[in-house]
């Protein structure tokens, strides 16, 4: 048996000052002729196209994407064995079940139930159910329905917008708690140097990107420190330079240092990465318990930066450094020992900070020669710790005339030979048998 063909009709209606235009389904089926949707007046100020169908199988292949508004007639049968929630197993009786199969269907789309004055309880449950608003038969004209109808559509967008926004921030508070929880934690308890770090992803609302650094002091006293930086910047890169970490710290706590980490560190990359394109540049340096040299390995990383007290600030030496991880299978990379001196601030840092443009006309990278100078000029003033990376991101941004658009991790330990000797000649005097001061406190590290 063929489907009839549903009846269509426009209302003109003079047009709102945006131009909007409407489309009204009404579902109802009147054996009787006698329900009729009255004209919308010209002050309602929107153009509503009004189709009519006569059942549920009409309405489903005229619910189209431009389908505004639903006015549903709630007395209208279920097709016979339907259910509201799609299943064919048995007739429905809720009387209700109309609504809620046009809900399912039609999750995007605003809804007006229709039904008799005498059942308003049934109207308001309507409401309450899904619909964003009712009608009476009896008291329906082409004003009152005009305004529901706008009402009706405004109700429903807000309530879609209100939604995406509620999902769009408990999905934002879930990353956040992730990534916070993946950002490192220093183990340097016992050890004499001051640790500082910034840390700035460029994918924009993120907390945690390619870039990778963490710090730990192993038993024995030595401290190692590593920086490092996945190619890349979204989500995936950020989860592998997490992996890296982790791995490295392991190892490290594990006891390989050097080559030897670096070799099986790379295995891990080869192992988890998702394509053969992706490398990882790293920088590790291990400080002697004394505090007073270092080893020192690159692998294809920018070199750190030392500031001996009394001295300009320099890179270490970086000519002997190896390759980035992932791209030479049996690739080595030299462990170099430096000297640090007694007193120092040693820097550690990915790319981010020295691509930033530079000059009038935004042409030069800022460089190694010029983060060199730029952290000098810093150091002039007498700035150190939090605040030394504070002014050199902060100073990297402006010379850039804006945001930087790479990750950007940085990392500073720092050793003050002078506030060691005090705080030991404090603990010496405090020892047993000794008269301490009154008062007498350790100072902070």
């Amino acid at each position: 048996m063929p489907v009839p063909v549903p009846r269509q009709r426009a209302v003109p209606v003079a047009e709102t000052t945006h131009g909007a235009e409407l489309t009204l389904l009404v579902i109802e089926d009147d054996p009787a002729g006698t329900f009729t949707v009255p004209e919308l007046p010209s002050a309602a100020g929107t153009r509503i196209r009004v189709r009519t169908a006569r059942n549920l199988t009409e309405a489903g292949r005229l619910l189209t994407d431009d389908v505004d508004c639903i006015l549903l007639d709630l007395d209208l049968a279920l097709p016979t064995g339907a259910r509201a929630d799609g299943t064919t197993d048995a007739p429905a009786h809720d009387e209700l079940a109309t609504l809620e199969h046009v809900l399912r269907i039609a999750p995007r789309h605003a809804v007006l139930a229709l039904t008799a004055e005498d059942d308003a309880e049934r109207a308001a449950e309507a409401v309450r159910v899904g619909a964003q608003d009712y009608l009476f038969r009896g008291e329906l004209d082409g004003r009152l329905l005009s305004r529901a109808i706008r009402y009706a559509v405004e109700r429903k967008r807000a309530d879609i917008a209100q939604h995406q926004l509620t999902e769009s921030r408990l999905r934002a508070q879930e990353n956040a708690r992730l990534e916070r929880g993946l950002l490192p934690t220093p183990l340097l308890d016992g050890s004499d140097l001051a640790f500082a770090a910034r840390y700035r992803p460029g994918r924009s609302r993120a907390l945690l990107g390619g870039d990778f650094y963490d710090t730990v002091r192993t038993p024995d006293g030595t401290v190692h420190a590593m920086i490092g930086d996945v190619c890349g910047h979204g989500p995936d890169e950020a989860a592998l330079g997490v992996e890296l970490r982790i791995a490295w710290r392991a190892l490290t706590l594990a006891g390989l240092c050097g080559d030897a980490l670096l070799s099986t560190l790379q295995q891990v990359l080869e192992h988890e990465r998702q394509s053969e394109e992706i490398f990882a540049t790293v920088c590790t340096v291990d400080i002697a318990p004394d505090g007073r040299r270092a080893g020192l390995c690159i692998a294809g990383h920018p070199a750190p930066l030392i500031a001996r007290r009394g001295g300009a600030a320099q890179l270490l030496p970086y000519e002997d450094g190896g390759p980035a991880l992932g791209l030479l299978p049996h690739a080595r990379w030299p462990r170099r020992q430096v000297q640090l001196g007694g007193s120092w601030s040693l820097m550690m840092y990915t790319d981010g900070l020295i691509e930033g443009r530079v000059g009038p006309v935004g042409t030069q990278r800022l460089g190694q020669d010029g983060m060199v100078a730029m952290v000098n000029g810093q150091l002039d003033r007498g700035l150190g710790g939090e605040a030394l990376l504070e002014a050199a991101v902060a100073q990297a941004r402006e010379l850039n005339g804006g945001e930087l658009t790479d990750d950007v991790a940085v990392l500073l330990l720092e050793r003050d030979e002078a506030r060691i000797r005090r705080r030991d000649g404090s603990a010496s005097r405090s020892r047993p048998g000794s008269a301490p001061r009154a008062g007498a406190q350790r100072p902070p590290l």
